[in-house]
């Protein structure tokens, strides 16, 4: 992989600095309760750093307090900090849960910048707490230098949390070790609606133990509650260690609000005080906005998850929201259906910025896979596809207006990954295979859980005429992440020839299945 011209940073030196100690962070305390406002000391920022939506020239840097503080941000072109730019962030206190946002412009692009955050006491600047450092590189202007990035998704999910015993979230640190240039993470970052216990018992008796907090014993319906939930995560070395070093490009599913939620929603769920589902997701889009650094999520930027993030010439990820507009869950028979699972202005903005796109690729990140068919209940169903290979109807209706969309306007390079059904597979959609014809060939990719149960594979919905060359998933529902392993998605672009290619790994870094994609062509 060739690097940026950042002072001859590159991966070796990177990884040998992380491994010494320089992005190290201590472990936060477990009370994750909202810090009390009056404390004797300097402000700290035990939960790390993070840095979003990284750009040629930009990126969002976050980061939580302990009590009321000013944010200051600190880059610099080498560790030593010779020579540091300064960003005077906000006053960062209760309203925000202590967590706060500043970002940085006009950096140099394609290369490492350093950074740190100091956090001082509002009232006296002098004083501040030890700064918290972390690393990311600019995405380049030219299209020489390589380019690559990690995907997947669903943390903490079905009670498989933090786990001591097994030394965390393990799949962090090898995504880490192979310094992608950003983390592409498809939704399911918290499972609000599964607890975690302190221990469950595996069908081999061994027993699984977790890292427990007070706002985990129980479903999110409460602001405190989905903060909490968030807070969760970062309680693990792992992956604070891991966003000191990679950037993120976030995006969010079902489980940061309820299973298979959509708007409109009243829940059926005996565990719920609140049942409104637009009650509960706004209360979880503002955590969710208070704990990643999302461009768009800001209020000044519309209050939007979905968004396109271009990481120079060879990349824009478009993320999407197959969430917030949907229609409700059904059995998807409707010969009419504009809503869909986008909406009809999220569609809209879709087909003109990829019909405006520069980029050699243009990764669609879905949050629900395309023709895998994922039921809700007995008679409902959840994603895109509902089971009839036939022409499209419900939500497919939407898709093939999308893909008709593609072919037409020529755009080439499009790519979709997700995640969603906690397996790994690869699926190639033809339209000699398919009911529905005007499109051209393309891939979708499937990686995950980070961490949480692996599921049997879901059956495919010939309507776009999907063929799956490969396939790993468990043979039962909900196996523990000690039964089956975790997995990731990771895509290198060339810079020389362009080549984009998908490697499907799982725990420990094994390659399970690859594919090559040639630039240039509308269909592959």
């Amino acid at each position: 992989m060739a690097q940026g011209s950042g002072g001859g940073f590159g991966r070796r030196s990177l990884l040998q600095g992380a491994a010494a100690g320089s992005v190290a962070l201590a472990l936060p305390t477990l009370s994750c309760a909202a810090p009390a406002q009056a404390r004797s000391g300097r402000p700290s920022a035990d939960w790390g750093v993070q840095v979003g939506d990284v750009t040629t020239s930009s990126g969002l840097v976050w980061v939580r307090s302990d009590r009321p503080a000013r944010m200051v941000v600190q880059t610099a072109a080498t560790e030593s900090f010779r020579g540091a730019r300064s960003w005077r962030g906000p006053v960062i206190g209760p309203d925000t849960d202590f967590t706060g946002l500043t970002s940085l412009h006009g950096l140099p692009s394609g290369e490492q910048i350093h950074y740190r955050v100091l956090l001082a006491d509002p009232d006296d600047p002098r004083r501040t707490g030890e700064p918290v450092s972390g690393t990311f590189r600019t995405a380049p202007t030219g299209r020489r230098a390589d380019l690559r990035f990690h995907w997947s998704g669903d943390l903490a999910g079905q009670g498989w949390g933090i786990n001591p015993d097994r030394g965390g979230y393990r799949i962090y640190e090898d995504m880490r070790r192979r310094n992608p240039d950003f983390f592409l993470c498809s939704g399911d970052n918290i499972y609000a609606d599964s607890p975690i216990p302190e221990r469950v018992t595996l069908p081999d008796g061994r027993v699984w133990r977790n890292v427990t907090t007070e706002e985990q014993s129980k479903v999110a319906e409460t602001l405190a509650e989905f903060r909490g939930a968030f807070r969760y995560n970062l309680l693990d070395d792992n992956l604070r260690r891991f966003n000191a070093q990679v950037p993120t490009i976030t995006q969010w599913d079902d489980h940061e609000v309820h299973n298979n939620w959509y708007p409109g929603q009243l829940l059926d769920d005996d565990r719920y005080t609140e049942k409104d589902t637009d009650v509960l997701s706004a209360r979880s889009l503002r955590a969710f906005s208070e704990y990643f650094p999302i461009r768009t999520l800001r209020p000044d930027r519309g209050g939007r998850v979905y968004r396109v993030v271009r990481h120079g010439p060879l990349l824009d990820v478009f993320v999407l929201d197959m969430r917030r507009y949907r229609n409700a869950n059904s059995p998807g028979r409707q010969t009419d259906d504009p809503q869909g699972i986008l909406g009809a202005e999220q569609l809209r903005w879709l087909k003109r910025e990829l019909s405006r796109s520069q980029a050699v690729w243009k990764v669609i990140a879905s949050d629900m896979p395309l023709g895998l068919v994922v039921p809700d209940g007995k008679t409902d169903f959840e994603a895109v596809a509902q089971g009839d290979p036939g022409a499209p109807l419900g939500r497919e209706l939407q898709m093939a207006e999308l893909l008709r969309h593609i072919k037409h306007d020529r755009i080439t390079g499009t790519v979709w990954l997700t995640t969603d059904v906690h397996y790994t597979s690869a699926q190639h959609y033809a339209p000699e295979r398919a009911a529905f014809k005007d499109f051209e060939p393309f891939w979708e990719f499937v990686s995950g859980p980070l961490n949480a149960g692996g599921f049997q594979a879901l059956k495919l919905d010939g309507t776009f005429g999907p063929a799956q060359p490969f396939i790993k998933a468990p043979d039962r529902a909900n196996t523990s992440p000690a039964e089956s392993p975790q997995y990731f998605g990771e895509v290198d672009i060339d810079g020389g020839s362009g080549e984009l290619t998908v490697r499907l790994r799982q725990e420990g870094g094994q390659v399970l299945f690859s594919k090559v994609l040639q630039p240039g062509r509308v269909g592959q």
